[in-house]
């Protein structure tokens, strides 16, 4: 009951907080300059659509199977990423929710355990570290890939995991003194997609990457 009243506590002060940066306004329509300019949908309806189609399949995934050693995807960096924090929390928690609805495997409580601990938290936590990158590395698109899209992913996971196993919370088919070694793995694989993931938006759709500048990151403009 605590542990499940903790979550609830948390996820509930994320999604108020993001609330008051009304993450809303970036899906709205752009006006272009000029009286009889076209309005252009916001590009991050399409990363938006992407997560919640994709991403309570991969959630849900091992609670619809039967297999030793049940590995779970998290995807919350990446989508920290894209959507910025103040719309990456409510989007999670519907994530959550719509995984809870997939998988008749999946409980409530295990659902909003998702939420928090492979979700939120992470997310959360990535921010913090590339706030931390930019005020020791500065703005650089190197630092943006590798130390945001990469590194930040496999130590936001990595802590969030250790954190959820310091709640009580163990993976199955997995000893106890593997744990942080399984862990550590599962943190990997997420980051090794999440890094080749940035690099492609950078290249190719910067737009779809809410955190991306190109002024900032490529001509280093910070007003």
């Amino acid at each position: 009951m605590f542990e499940a009243a903790l979550e609830t506590v948390v996820a509930l002060i994320a999604l108020g907080v993001a609330a008051t940066m009304r993450p809303w306004q970036q899906l709205v329509d752009r006006q272009l300059p000029g009286r009889d300019a076209p309005r252009l949908a916001s590009p991050l309806w399409t990363p938006l659509l992407f997560t919640l189609v994709v991403l309570p399949w991969l959630w849900a995934l091992p609670t619809l199977h039967k297999m030793p050693l049940q590995l779970q995807w998290s995807g919350a960096c990446l989508v920290m990423l894209m959507l910025g924090w103040p719309l990456a929390m409510p989007t999670l928690a519907l994530v959550g929710a719509l995984a809870w609805l997939l998988s008749p495997g999946l409980d409530a409580a295990e659902a909003l355990r998702l939420v928090v601990w492979h979700g939120m938290l992470p997310a959360t936590l990535g921010v913090l570290w590339g706030g931390l990158l930019r005020r020791l590395l500065g703005t650089r698109v190197f630092v943006y890939i590798f130390g945001r899209g990469f590194v930040g992913t496999v130590l936001s996971l990595f802590m969030a995991s250790m954190l959820s196993a310091a709640m009580g919370h163990e993976l199955p088919g997995v000893n106890e003194d593997l744990s942080a070694i399984a862990r550590w793995l599962m943190a990997w694989g997420d980051a090794v997609v999440t890094g080749m993931a940035c690099a492609i938006c950078v290249a190719y759709r910067p737009q779809w990457l809410a955190t991306w500048s190109d002024d900032l990151y490529l001509y280093g403009k910070t007003h």
